[in-house]
């Protein structure tokens, strides 16, 4: 069964580059059409998503030998890995009771850019306000957030695989 998934995994990469373009462009849907607008974890999710595309594409257009793929399916494992990690506390913060969710800090992200120092720009990012509890989304049940873990955890399983893949063609 597995030879009938056993692609080059120059493709992989790129199907994992086109996943992560995929999932950018339905935020920009949500945030544009739909006009749900983005919390600071939000954002962090979509980096992170920009970044694992980023390792993808690149290991994509080097198509490396297995040392070259190898050290890709890491990278690209963990800044996937990284994201989910963003996404589950994403996911934690929208299901804490409502007195013990953070403050809203009121600003959006341009304006925290550029008044406040950026250690404290990224930390309020990482952490999470009191915008990031609000469930605005669902399917089957699923946050928009828990839907980004698990994208994310995909995308590292699909990274991690292409060791495997490599080592087998």
């Amino acid at each position: 069964m597995f030879y009938l998934i056993r692609f080059n995994s120059r493709i992989w990469f790129f199907l994992g580059f086109l996943g992560c373009m995929s999932l950018l462009a339905m935020g920009a849907y949500f945030q544009f059409a739909e006009k749900l607008e983005p919390c600071p974890l939000c954002i962090s999710q979509r980096l992170a998503i920009l970044a694992t595309g980023i390792v993808f594409l690149i290991a994509a257009v080097h198509n490396p030998q297995q040392t070259g793929t190898t050290r890709y399916a890491i990278a690209g494992a963990i800044t996937a890995l990284l994201g989910a990690s963003i996404s589950t506390r994403h996911v934690w913060l929208q299901h804490l009771p409502p007195e013990e969710v953070p403050e809203c800090m009121g600003a959006d992200l341009s304006y925290m850019l550029q008044n406040f120092p950026l250690f404290d720009t990224l930390k309020l990012m990482l952490n999470g306000t009191g915008d990031c509890a609000k469930v605005d989304w669902t399917l089957f049940g699923f946050s928009m957030p828990a839907w980004t873990l698990v994208a994310f955890l995909m995308l590292a399983t699909l990274s991690v695989l292409q060791i495997w893949n490599y080592k087998a063609s």
